[in-house]
């Protein structure tokens, strides 16, 4: 059906697939034509020199509703748009692959009008404005702490409860072969008040002490994931996380077993003093302070039960004089 109705567009190459004697093909789309309406679509974002990606410099960051100028089309049938990752079809390609009962397609229309106002295009451009900005200082303050890895891609998801609605991670790869961990967003500003503010005013760091490759898999981000949700969900223990030290359990499910206490629950201890890590960052919008997040073993959790706002200090007193500090290890002897 390519081959008739696009045959200047695309190329076919044939491919052998084990287990199957019909023929198959790889489809690709060789022609790109650069048609985006930015002012028709309901967002558009560029890749800046702040992003630190020089090769794709002005290129689009992000298209959200997506909309074509279809003079600038020509007589493609089938092309990939400049600047961002879409497949468009004309009409003619879409009613053939209906006619063919064809599978793992969806359309969505890219011509005509933008399906948001004026006044809603305002509205998330001010909203963008203010998390990306937010955003920017952020890594400005992470780079001083390592290097930021730009390269591992952390999933964005969307949360009511964390100030901007989104869930970000960091990698920050230290000396040593440490890994930091940091949440990307508690401080971002809470976009329903369409004002400059640090949110939460923290964001969380765990450290560990090897160069974790796969992080969404792992366990540090599984941990930290559960205390920052903790933290952005209870609003006593955000005051208490900032008042000082404080600890909390939450799930182990999923957890290395040397953490997990008899009742599937892990510790941890917020808010141990680093000598690597600064307390606060400085941001356009105000002050944000930095909470590292150590995991404690199931005997420190029972001696910090017995012992209460002492139990801490005391724990924090061994951590320091064992040079670990805010360090999480998984094979590390008890300092309880």
């Amino acid at each position: 059906m390519f081959a008739e109705l696009a045959p200047g567009d695309v190329q076919l190459i044939p491919a052998e697939v084990e287990g199957q004697s019909e023929p198959y093909f790889l489809l690709n789309i060789t022609r790109v034509v650069k048609c985006i309406d930015d002012e028709a679509s309901d967002e558009v974002r560029y890749v800046t020199p702040e992003h630190g990606l020089p090769d794709q410099l002005g290129e689009y960051r992000s298209v959200i509703g997506m909309r074509i100028d279809p003079s600038k089309v020509g007589d493609a049938q089938v092309f990939r748009t400049w600047g961002w990752v879409a497949i468009v079809v004309s009409e003619a390609i879409k009613e053939a692959l209906e006619r063919v009962s064809a599978t793992g397609t969806k359309f969505k229309e890219v011509i005509g009008p933008s399906t948001i106002s004026a006044d809603e295009r305002t509205r998330n451009r001010k909203i963008r404005e203010l998390l990306e900005t937010a955003a920017t200082a952020r890594e400005a303050a992470w780079r001083t702490l390592g290097s930021l890895d730009k390269e591992v891609f952390m999933p964005i998801a969307m949360s009511g409860s964390w100030p901007g609605h989104r869930q970000l991670w960091s990698i920050i790869r230290r000396e040593a072969g440490r890994t930091l961990l940091v949440t990307h967003g508690l401080s971002d500003p809470f976009i329903e008040r369409m004002e400059p503010s640090v949110g939460f005013g923290l964001e969380l760091a765990l450290e560990v002490d090897a160069a974790v490759k796969d992080i969404s898999k792992g366990w540090p981000l599984m941990l930290l994931d559960r205390v920052a949700d903790e933290v952005a969900e209870h609003e006593q223990v955000r005051e208490s996380v900032k008042a000082g030290l404080f600890s909390m359990e939450v799930s182990g499910k999923g957890l290395p077993k040397s953490l997990v206490t008899e009742e599937g629950r892990v510790a941890v201890l917020l808010g141990v003093e680093s000598r690597t890590l600064p307390r606060h960052f400085s941001t356009l919008y105000g002050e944000v302070k930095l909470v590292t997040v150590k995991a404690l073993l199931p005997s420190e959790l029972a001696y910090l039960l017995g012992h209460g706002a002492e139990g801490q200090a005391e724990l924090v007193r061994r951590f320091v004089e064992r040079g670990e500090e805010h360090l999480s290890r998984l094979r590390r002897k008890p300092v309880a």
